[in-house]
């Protein structure tokens, strides 16, 4: 059992510190996260109960699974937008995209096409969850050639670094920053996942803390998140990235 939070209540977490969320998936329909626009809104509104001020969505971009264009993607905000201020909240929406590093990637990489990027040119990417990429720093490296930062999303749950954690000490001494996922200080995926984020955190490798929200329920396990012992007191550097 988990030890790092007592039982959760159904209360509102003030998650205010963190300022702004850099990953989840409000666009309906176009990738696993929300399916319609009065899903996203009433998720949209929770975020901005918990004290957000600021969130990033970033829908998918796996060419095998979900083809999405920056046309797409600002498509699907705008209509998130509209029905958020017709509800009458008040956060600050926008859109970026989580990038698998598949072949579709980096052949964006070589043709110079335009990414949808966090700011300060940071580009969000995720790998495969069971088997490893062979040619993961390689694409990484090309990604800073290319200038951009990459940011790595839940490397807590690439469960194959597990058993060689300095790999991330090593991805991050090479300009790589890491995004942790909350719910991972919940317990939400399992207790390996749980383990190896604390030890991130406990390296001091973690830059920012991201929801990874994709539905509802993700956002109502984060009442939990203020019962981590790591909660208040690591240096999160969320806000950084209004700047």
């Amino acid at each position: 059992m988990l030890k790092w939070f007592r039982s959760a209540k159904n209360e509102i977490p003030d998650l205010s510190s963190l300022g702004v969320d850099l990953h989840s998936h409000l666009i309906p329909g176009i990738d696993d996260g929300v399916q319609t626009v009065e899903e996203a809104v009433a998720m949209v509104r929770t975020y901005q109960q918990y004290g957000y001020q600021h969130l990033i969505t970033t829908p998918h971009v796996i060419w095998d699974c979900y083809r999405n264009t920056p046309e797409i993607i600002q498509n699907g905000l705008k209509t998130v937008q509209e029905a958020c201020r017709a509800a009458g909240l008040t956060i600050t929406l926008e859109a970026a995209a989580e990038y698998f590093l598949d072949e579709h990637f980096s052949e964006m990489l070589r043709d110079k096409v335009p990414l949808l990027t966090l700011p300060g040119n940071r580009v969000l990417v995720e790998l495969p969850y069971t088997t490893p990429l062979m040619n993961t720093t390689e694409t990484l490296f090309s990604i800073l050639e290319h200038g951009y930062r990459p940011v790595l999303a839940h490397p807590e749950r690439y469960t194959y670094f597990h058993n060689e954690p300095e790999v991330y000490r090593r991805l991050s001494a090479q300009g790589c920053e890491l995004q942790l996922n909350a719910l991972s200080l919940t317990g939400h995926y399992g207790e390996g996942v749980a383990r190896m984020a604390e030890w991130l955190l406990r390296e001091n490798l973690i830059i920012y803390l991201g929801t990874d929200a994709h539905r509802m329920p993700h956002l109502t396990q984060l009442q939990k998140i203020q019962k981590s012992r790591w909660w208040g007191t690591y240096p999160f550097q969320n806000k950084t990235l209004t700047a």
